[in-house]
């Protein structure tokens, strides 16, 4: 019965192959290195980090970025200054290059003879000078001006009229007077204003001419009047002379008649000007500038203000010695 009791699929030796004692030395080994092993250590060797160090870091981050904003600023201005200063001297340098032409120029007016010992005062070249669609206009301003040899012909007629009249040697005498001094401040007063303005475009200079350009039209009419003891041979003065001499009488009224032309054609070219001047955009704002940038540069004008200041100073501290 024995051999029945047996168990005829169980292994003839009953054998746990984890028994083994190279699985189980190998498997106690393996055992202590995992409980040995710690996956943070060598990170931060036992140390915490400080959560003032951590929230210290954006405070450098934002001091960095304004020291750069400042170097940035500081470095913009420093090339807006040397912008500035290279603008500054391309002017200077320009006005140098204007002035050495201008000086390069001959003066040509008045046209006088070369062995004159009085010598052209004024440059003048309508065809180099004055642009094309001014060249009009500008020659009939200089051919107005030329008309101021109507008071030569005043002078002569008040001759006239004092040898007709010895009461009318005052109107003689103030004849010469006018000749002598309109000649000259006509033509540098309005006329070479109204030729700067067309050559170069300056509005101060426009401006200016019709200040005086207003004046001289002005006169123009009281010379057509003739008011007597003015010095003017105008239609009052000539009609007046009718009765005591018809010769002098007729030549006060041929230049009262010049007179009259005069004062026409001044207000018929002062609206040409006045036209003309609409279109080139000129304004008041830029006569303004112009004079301010000019009286600025003008080294007369800096030379004056800085002794004048100078002079104030010194009296200043002279008077705080005394006192």
């Amino acid at each position: 019965m024995s051999g029945f009791e047996s168990n005829p699929f169980a292994d003839p030796v009953d054998v746990n192959p984890f028994q083994d004692a190279s699985i189980t030395q190998a498997t106690s080994g393996a055992t202590e290195n995992v409980g040995e092993f710690n996956p943070f250590a060598g990170t931060n060797s036992g140390k915490t980090i400080p959560i003032s160090a951590a929230s210290s870091q954006p405070a450098v981050l934002q001091t960095s970025m304004e020291q750069s904003a400042q170097e940035n600023a500081a470095a913009g201005q420093a090339s807006l200054i040397k912008q500035q200063e290279e603008l500054e001297r391309k002017a200077a340098d320009l006005e140098r290059r204007e002035q050495e032409l201008q000086t390069g120029m001959e003066n040509n007016w008045p046209p006088l003879p070369s062995f004159s010992p009085v010598k052209p005062c004024f440059y003048q070249d309508f065809e180099e000078d004055i642009p094309e669609e001014y060249h009009r206009i500008c020659k009939r301003m200089y051919y107005l001006w030329m008309c101021i040899a109507t008071l030569f012909l005043n002078v002569l007629a008040c001759l006239a009229y004092f040898t007709a009249d010895s009461a009318s040697g005052v109107d003689f005498g103030l004849a010469i007077l006018w000749f002598v001094l309109f000649t000259p401040v006509s033509f540098i007063c309005w006329y070479r204003p109204v030729y700067k303005a067309f050559r170069s475009d300056s509005s101060f200079s426009f401006f200016f001419f019709f200040f005086v350009f207003f004046f001289q039209v002005a006169v123009y009419v009281i010379q057509t009047v003739g008011i007597p003891r003015w010095g003017n041979s105008g239609w009052i003065a000539a009609i007046s002379m009718i009765r005591v001499n018809l010769a002098v009488a007729v030549v006060m009224m041929v230049v009262a008649g010049f007179f009259t032309v005069n004062a026409i054609l001044s207000v018929i070219l002062l609206k040409m000007v006045h036209s003309k001047y609409r279109r080139t955009g000129a304004s008041f704002t830029k006569a303004q500038q112009e004079f301010s940038s000019g009286v600025l540069t003008n080294r007369t004008v800096q030379t004056a203000a800085t002794s004048a200041a100078s002079a104030a100073a010194q009296g200043a501290f002279g008077r705080n010695q005394e006192n």
